[in-house]
């Protein structure tokens, strides 16, 4: 009978734990670390959409009082607020998807 490389591992794993129980400490930080992580590139990812809405408003502004009549740009900009934006909201919706998913698991 064979022994499985999977099964050869947790049993590493495992031995190692007793061995050194300091090294469950250490993976519990990364986890929190990846966490961290996380959140920080999803509030950088608002704040980046945000920014594009906030140059959309202005360069509206600015074609609009006659400052700039490039109107090239005003639509390169707005096609790329537009397109963060949606991007946001399927992000969104996916993950209160996943959310709603969970919510129905029974344990």
């Amino acid at each position: 009978m064979a022994v499985s490389p999977l099964a050869i591992k947790a049993y590493s794993a495992a031995s190692e734990l007793l061995r050194n129980p300091k090294s469950l400490d250490a993976k519990n930080n990364s986890t929190k670390e990846a966490t961290q992580s996380f959140a920080e590139t999803i509030e950088e990812s608002l704040a980046k959409v945000n920014d594009m809405q906030g140059e959309k408003s202005l360069m509206i502004q600015d074609f609009v009082s006659g400052k700039n009549q490039n109107v090239h740009e005003l639509m390169i900009t707005l096609q790329k607020a537009g397109l963060a934006m949606d991007m946001t909201s399927a992000v969104r919706n996916k993950v209160m998807q996943a959310y709603q998913e969970i919510m129905r698991i029974q344990f």
